[in-house]
């Protein structure tokens, strides 16, 4: 997978290409300089060193397969080099006006930060602040009240900018080296005139080498998105160092124009990813270059590769936008029609993430450009709900107080509650979905029913529920690499922290996931992942491993993380609450989203929290294959319903890109299984 530079032949480029060391050979992407002549003197006596940082390449951000979702390209720039460049400034200027005039003429911008008009008679640019006007003043070293002219004359004075150059030379010269004055132009700080040069400007420039003395070109390896529409919210951006965080880079040993990562994959893995800065040193004796060498070898990053395979991630991403495109979703309180939702699929084996979708999203490749848009749109498509989004579980949180019941021995697979269709609680009347009248557990999850589980809370209370959603994960971080929200239980602690009354009717609406209970999609997922393996919670990861820059060794595997484990005091907790999940799978669904001829059993739970008083959200999570579980997954639909239809298109996506362990899934036929907890409900 290694990229290679531009073919010099081909492109009929004769120049010959200086490589300070052998390391600068082994990396590609690297900066190399083009041209770098070492005959020149410097006006110095005394023997002296000097040293420039050279920054490394970036690690690459991959998928499952070793599909580049965030690589590097490489772009040219022209830059000086001080240790090549003439001390005598008359000779320096000439080289500076043959530069800009190249470029100008290719109409390339360069570095000109002179706030002061091209032609004279010399202005100040209108769109110039004061606070600019000022700071440029000071490096000049004039007073407040000095002039465009001015500050143009003192230029050309300090840097014998002399009479036989136009007004308009002046001016560009003049520019270049307020420039270089304001990016500290030293033997250890090259300073760069411009970027992205085409490759007829590369041409043109290397071969003036021997007359521009000093002006060298440069290989940069630049950040490219590769797949934006892959995963954006985790693959996350990179960016420079701000003040606020300069010390902490520093003392990384990180230099100041350094690129990191800012947020996602780039910035929780930053440590691969950077790599590590090289050193070139340059030594003078009696004003000649005596050394010039790397002394300390450039490390590029490490390729960082994710669980997430791009197809499925892609596929998963239309499953959920195809869905929210028809249905209704909401209307929020300033009109605006809001159709929003999260998938998140987990490798039940191992806590992987497979997939990770959020709606609405943006891509990685436009978001610089779009993100004033994007910022203020009203469905916040910046906001990543599979991770971040905290929803009210609603009836999926049963599975929680039916482990709870079963392994505390509060209720067996056979015990029945009534169910009436009403529950009443001291003073207070709770209403169920249905009649259901003598109901036991795995039915109840089944038809959902309020009864079954008001009264199991009720002799549960507060104190238990609220123990096992803690072993499930809930109000807790998950563990995944980058930024997610832990989400609260409802207790009364919580509900005073909120400004909240606890009163005794708190407990059976915690017992079925209504009330102050928050979690993420990404929780819900592990949830399900808990139950599919009876008790055990692994934490979710999106990076797979790591690899060095080439991906020829593989430098580190993560190895799945067990975060808790239920201990089991009754043998059958789990066979009965999936059992109730496998009948929920047959429960109330159209053909064309059934689950029932897939040639397995999936295993779900449904639910719809009331959100708000205006509407309620749509929530599922589930496994599959129910009795060897290879995925399980949770969606949360804002505003909507029947979220559970996008179940069967989840299985056949994973069917097509990964196959499914034993099962023929061409032969779509109802299981045994399934025929008998038909018959049995």
């Amino acid at each position: 997978m290694i990229k290679t530079v531009p073919d010099y032949v081909k492109l009929g480029l004769s120049v010959a290409i200086v490589l300070a060391s052998t390391c600068f050979c082994a990396l590609r992407l690297m900066k190399i300089q083009v041209v770098a002549p070492q005959e020149y003197r410097r006006e110095t006596s005394a023997q002296s060193s000097y040293t420039q940082s050279i920054a490394p390449t970036r690690g690459e951000i991959i998928d499952s397969e070793g599909t580049v979702l965030v690589g590097n390209h490489v772009t040219y720039a022209v830059m000086i080099d001080k240790a090549l460049f003439p001390a005598d400034d008359q000779k320096a200027n000439q080289i500076l006006l043959e530069l800009v005039q190249i470029l100008s003429e290719a109409k390339m911008q360069w570095a000109d930060t002179l706030p002061i008009s091209m032609n004279a008679p010399y202005r100040f640019r209108m769109d110039a602040s004061e606070t600019e006007l000022n700071y440029m003043k000071n490096i000049i070293g004039v007073n407040h009240y000095a002039t465009a002219d001015n500050c143009v004359q003192i230029l050309c004075e300090t840097y014998q900018i002399d009479e036989n150059y136009t007004p308009r030379q002046k001016r560009m010269i003049a520019g270049l080296r307020y420039a270089m004055a304001q990016a500290e132009f030293s033997v250890s700080n090259q300073f760069q005139v411009a970027e992205e040069l085409p490759m007829n400007l590369v041409t043109e420039i290397s071969q003036l080498s021997l007359k521009l003395q000093g002006v060298v070109i440069q290989q940069i390896p630049e950040r490219r998105i590769e797949a934006g529409d892959v995963l954006p919210h985790e693959i996350g951006t990179t960016g420079p160092i701000y003040a606020e965080n300069a010390e902490e880079y520093l003392a990384k040993g990180y230099s100041l124009d350094a690129v990191v990562g800012v947020s996602g994959i780039e910035r929780a893995m930053e440590s691969e990813l950077q790599g590590e800065s090289g050193t070139r040193t340059i030594t003078f004796e009696a004003g000649e270059i005596i050394s010039d060498k790397i002394t300390t070898p450039v490390t590029a990053g490490n390729t960082v590769q994710l669980t997430v395979n791009s197809k499925f991630q892609k596929g998963l991403q239309k499953i959920l936008e195809e869905f929210l495109e028809e249905s209704e979703g909401y209307t929020d309180e300033d009109g605006n029609e809001i159709n929003s939702g999260a998938l998140v699929v987990l490798d039940a084996k191992t806590g992987a993430v497979l997939g990770e979708a959020t709606a609405p999203t943006y891509n990685l490749k436009s978001y610089s450009e779009d993100y004033e848009e994007l910022l203020n749109a009203p469905e916040n498509p910046l906001y990543n709900r599979a991770t971040l989004g905290l929803y009210r579980p609603g009836s999926t949180f049963k599975t929680i107080t039916a482990t709870a019941g079963l392994n505390e021995g509060i209720v067996t697979g056979d015990t029945t509650f009534y169910c009436a269709r009403t529950y009443e609680y001291y003073d207070m009347t709770y209403s169920c979905t249905g009649r259901h009248n003598n109901i036991a557990v795995a039915r109840a999850l089944m038809v959902s029913c309020n009864s079954y589980f008001y009264e199991l809370s009720r002799l549960l209370n507060i104190d238990k529920i609220s123990e096992y959603a803690a072993l499930y994960g809930i109000g807790q971080n998950t563990g995944i690499e980058t930024r997610d929200s832990a989400g609260y239980m409802a207790t009364p602690e919580k509900y005073q922290e909120l400004g909240l009354d606890w009163t005794a009717g708190q407990v059976l609406q915690a017992g079925i996931g209504n009330g102050e209970t928050m979690v993420t999609p990404l929780q819900l997922a592990c949830v399900a992942n808990t139950i599919a393996n009876e008790g055990v919670r692994y934490e979710p990861y999106l990076v797979g491993s790591i690899w060095d820059y080439s991906q020829k060794k593989c430098l580190k595997t993560t190895k799945p993380t067990v975060a808790a484990r239920i201990t089991l005091y009754e043998d059958d907790v789990y066979k009965n609450i999936e059992k109730g999940m496998i009948m929920a799978s047959t429960n109330n669904f159209p053909a064309k989203y059934s689950l029932q001829n897939l040639g397995y059993d999936v295993a779900i739970k449904t639910g719809t929290p009331q959100s708000d008083s205006h509407y309620q959200d749509s929530v599922f999570i589930g496994y599959a294959p129910a009795d060897n579980p290879e995925i399980a997954f949770a969606g949360v639909v804002e505003g909507g319903e029947n979220s559970k239809y996008m179940i069967r298109s989840i299985m056949k996506l994973y069917e097509k890109i990964y196959g499914i362990e034993g099962i023929d899934t061409t032969a779509e036929t109802e299981t045994e299984e399934t025929e008998k907890i038909r018959e049995d409900s």
